[in-house]
């Protein structure tokens, strides 16, 4: 959900769209000084990790109870440190993942308030919290690896030679699955996401993503559609046609809990007309999904959904 990918105020979960660490499938990684360290294993055996805890990134989709795996759940109930903005801290509460905010905090737990500007602070202090023992539970909005929060955790593994810290990703639902949930099946063939935001690409990079996109067919997804949302679907027009189905998703998973004031909500339109709904992109919590020459408006006795076929198939394929 603009991961939510995904999605909630830039204060609080602006995208980590850096480039992850580096390729170590050779068992050896490059350092920018252009010294080499041995392989994780070589490293292991110098540091007794036996009594260390784990950092876990955790996504947790929308952010709603429904919405959120039963493994992401756990591992916030029982982490002994939670790292979480406000918002994320406000979702998680509602079922007692986090107990409530008058409760105070677990006599076992601590929770730790994120911003934007701490992420590097609070990475580092993740990290020592996991060579004392602590489990640590890092919140990301949507899916840690659709714009989240996982790289940053790398990132600075890396930067600070934490390679005896343990790292997991719990996965979640990102706006892009929330969203098509919602819309019905428009995600059925290949599809991509791309970001908006230039903080990490520049537009002449995202624009030649945009249009490699349209060319290939692929379905699009459009994260942090607060930005440049329309110089996107410009682009894409020029290799689209413009009676292309379009949706405009906002806080896909949220229902009234999201930012938008309206809560969540979806309008189907076309690629021609996408921008006279321009009220409707709300910000951080609006995706767009763009589809391709075969999606459809698909309507029953209840409302229109989005599909875009597999393939030229019939029942009978199945």
């Amino acid at each position: 959900m603009s991961g939510e990918a995904e999605r909630n105020e830039a204060a609080e979960s602006a995208s980590s769209e850096g480039q992850g660490p580096s390729d170590r499938s050779s068992g050896r990684s490059p350092r920018e000084d252009g010294e080499e360290r041995p392989a994780s294993s070589d490293a292991a055996t110098a540091t007794d990790t036996s009594d260390y805890g784990t950092l876990y990134v955790v996504g947790i989709g929308p952010g709603l109870p429904g919405g959120m795996t039963q493994r992401a759940k756990d591992v916030v109930r029982t982490a002994d440190c939670v790292v979480a903005s406000n918002l994320y801290q406000e979702f998680l509460r509602r079922d007692g993942t986090l107990p409530p905010e008058d409760a105070g905090e677990r006599p076992e737990q601590e929770i730790v308030r994120s911003t934007m500007g701490r992420q590097v602070e609070l990475a580092r202090e993740a990290f020592e919290r996991v060579r004392d023992g602590e489990d640590v539970a890092h919140v990301s909005g949507g899916d840690p690896n659709v714009y989240g929060k996982s790289d940053l955790v790398y990132l600075m593994a890396e930067e600070d030679e934490a390679y005896d810290v343990p790292i997991e990703i719990v996965p979640g639902v990102t706006a892009a699955l929330g969203g098509a949930a919602n819309l019905g099946a428009p995600l059925s063939n290949d599809f991509c996401t791309i970001s908006l935001s230039e903080k990490w690409r520049g537009w002449e990079e995202i624009e030649e993503k945009l249009r490699a996109a349209a060319i290939s067919g692929f379905v699009v997804v459009l994260y942090n559609c607060w930005r440049d949302y329309e110089r996107a679907v410009q682009v894409l027009r020029e290799e689209r046609a413009d009676d292309v189905p379009v949706a405009i998703i906002n806080d896909a998973g949220r229902g009234d809990a999201g930012r938008n004031t309206e809560g969540e909500t979806h309008t189907v339109t076309t690629l021609g007309e996408v921008a006279d709904h321009d009220e409707k992109v709300g910000g951080m919590g609006t995706s767009v999904l763009v589809g391709n020459h075969e999606t459809e408006v698909w309507t029953n006795d209840h409302r229109e959904h989005l599909v875009t076929p597999r393939g030229g198939r019939d029942v009978e394929d199945f």
